[in-house]
């Protein structure tokens, strides 16, 4: 920024904006906002980069039923 500082109670504000917004969104906004993030990535990401995180996700279930399974949380 050519030498000049940022104002540190406006980066205070700023952070708090994320916050504060998501603590007036009901679960339900929440669930839609991150299901469009998903999508969005999803449709930039191939086809076997896809199936690979899938795979990764129902093996990261499966260790977890598990883990349960035996008394222990994951």
């Amino acid at each position: 920024m050519d030498g000049m500082k940022k104002n540190p109670a406006a980066q205070a504000l700023g952070k708090l904006g994320g916050k504060a917004r998501a603590d007036a969104l009901s679960q339900t906004e929440l669930s839609e906002i991150a299901r469009k993030g998903a999508e969005a990535r999803a449709s930039k990401l191939s086809a076997a980069k896809r199936s690979e995180i899938a795979r990764k996700a129902v093996q990261a279930r499966i260790a977890k039923q598990r883990n349960q399974g035996k008394g222990k949380t994951a």
